[in-house]
């Protein structure tokens, strides 16, 4: 009962040989495998909830745009418009920097 695992040069991986790395393994980092258990649940655990999070921000629609209120005229842009073409020729060169 081979796996169809095949290293190559060594040939397929059998049962008996993934049973010795599985247990060097064990041997190797067995006082840790129930902090890394946790440590990879609690990260599943986030990712899913990043996720969610995402999803629900995509399929949450935009709320509506408040309306924009309208500028209002200040009485020297309405004198201005007011005023006789001339006057605003004389604002501007009163206005105007120097040369």
């Amino acid at each position: 009962m081979s796996l169809g695992l095949s290293l190559g040069l060594f040939g397929p991986i059998g049962t008996p040989e993934l049973m010795i790395i599985l247990l060097v393994a064990l041997l190797m980092f067995g006082g840790r495998l129930p902090d890394v258990a946790k440590s990879l649940g609690k990260s599943v655990n986030q990712f899913k909830k990043g996720l969610k999070e995402v999803d629900d921000d995509v399929s949450r629609p935009d709320p509506p745009a408040p309306p924009r209120a309208l500028p209002t005229q200040t009485s020297q842009t309405s004198s201005a418009a007011d005023a006789a073409p001339s006057d605003r020729v004389e604002r501007r060169l009163e206005n105007s920097p120097p040369h």
